[in-house]
């Protein structure tokens, strides 16, 4: 059994643990070199992975070994991590690390910059491609390396489209008119219960898996806040807003919360989620998957969505960094990339990644389709107060979208007019 640590409880219980983090006699500089911490997710495939990592490095590299844990439970990995940073004993490298958390942590002091490293920047960039623009911090400087991505899209079952009297092979979802349609016609028809159910709760993090990929796919690819203003009062946010809310209003989607999975339990027959369903639901449900629908149907090929990204970032506790950025490279070479790909079928954040590794997308062409909408994802803006940002966006999502309290234009002007003023806050 996994046993829980409190974020209180952090400061103690990770002294020892995180006591090599710095390799005790190196100093903190780009240079030193010794044994190092990292820590990774906690997921199967992610530790199947991680496991094999480190045993490669440290095959080769008896006097710098990787100490490696899965990340420590608490009520958040985001919370875990700030009370690790507050007590000086964060490990060097943390393979699960939020981009909407890197403010936070850099605020904190917590985080080491990769443009620190002669070839830090050119890394991140050659690497990750244009994409890598979207992970710079406010002060231009990498705080994070953008590295895993589950972009998200559209996964319809099949069966509850038949019974519904839908043609299962040609989904008529591309456009929001159609989405409707289709959603009316699922219900009922009896497919499911809802046509789509993304959770109701209003935690800060649910709107990137209902607004978000719908105003990124409706903008050509734009983000929540830019250039200290909001972005989603707009013509297009309305949109979102009043597309959703027409779901909501008519029961097409849920406003309780589901305990459980609703689109393996055929509660809802859409679900929006990243490649990393397509394991979960092997076998379980018949599924098809398409773009996020736009009010005009944009073609496939110019449909943007959230990313869903778990970035890495090395942690100023770190005293080897010589070393951990050494590691940080080689756990994200192309080949560890394409071991990555192959355990977790999450796609590695690397330019090109469709054709980076054919072999693999002919042996497993459902992976395909994600492979292609990784080119085309939005992150989170990478800004101070980010958080509390998406809570206040939430907030208002919450009371006019999915419960009808407020009117939406109203609701997104007012969170709108909170958000210009925490984005101006440096």
């Amino acid at each position: 059994m996994r046993r829980t640590i409190t974020a209180a409880a952090l400061a103690i219980t990770l002294v020892a643990a995180t006591a090599c983090a710095g390799g005790g006699s190196g100093s903190a500089d780009a240079e030193a070199r010794g044994p190092i911490t990292i820590w990774y997710s906690n997921n199967l495939e992610e530790v199947a992975w991680a496991k094999q990592m480190v045993a490669a490095w440290n095959a080769e590299h008896a006097d710098q070994k990787i100490t490696a844990q899965e990340i420590p439970t608490g009520k958040s990995s985001e919370e875990v991590i700030g009370a690790a940073i507050t007590a000086g004993n964060a490990p060097c490298l943390i393979f699960n690390t939020s981009p909407a958390s890197v403010s936070q942590f850099q605020k904190q002091g917590g985080l080491v910059p990769l443009d620190s490293f002669d070839d830090g920047k050119e890394y991140v960039e050659s690497r990750s491609g244009k994409v890598a623009e979207q992970y710079k911090s406010g002060d231009g400087k990498y705080n994070q390396l953008p590295w895993k991505s589950n972009p998200v899209m559209i996964f319809y079952n099949k069966k509850a489209f038949a019974k519904a009297g839908l043609e299962p092979d040609k989904p008529q979802l591309a456009t929001y008119d159609q989405f409707i349609s289709t959603a009316r016609k699922v219900v009922t028809g009896k497919g499911a219960q809802y046509a789509i159910l993304p959770a109701p709760t209003n935690e800060f993090y649910q709107s990137w898996f209902d607004f978000y990929p719908l105003f990124a796919a409706e903008t050509g690819g734009k983000q929540l806040v830019a250039d200290g203003k909001a972005q989603f009062n707009s013509n297009e946010g309305r949109k979102v807003a009043k597309f959703w809310r027409l779901l909501y209003a008519e029961k097409l989607a849920g406003q309780e919360k589901y305990n459980g999975d609703a689109f393996a339990d055929g509660k809802a027959a859409m679900a929006i989620v990243g490649p990393w369903a397509i394991a979960v639901y092997r076998g379980k449900v018949d599924w098809g998957v398409v773009p996020v629908p736009t009010s005009s149907g944009k073609p496939a090929n110019e449909i943007h969505t959230f990313s869903d990204a778990k970035n890495v970032a090395m942690y100023s506790a770190c005293k080897n960094r010589g070393t951990a950025w050494d590691v940080l490279k080689f756990a994200t070479s192309k080949d560890q990339d394409g071991k990555f790909l192959q355990l977790t079928g999450q796609m590695p954040l690397r330019e090109g990644v469709a054709t980076a590794y054919p072999e693999y997308f002919t042996k497993n062409p459902d992976y395909k389709t994600f492979a292609d909408q990784a080119a085309r994802t939005v992150e989170v803006p990478n800004v101070a107060s980010s958080i509390t940002i998406w809570q206040t966006f939430r907030d208002a999502w919450s009371k006019s979208v999915i419960f009808g309290r407020q009117d939406p234009d109203a609701a997104l002007d007012g969170a709108a007019g909170r958000i210009d003023q925490l984005a101006s806050q440096s």
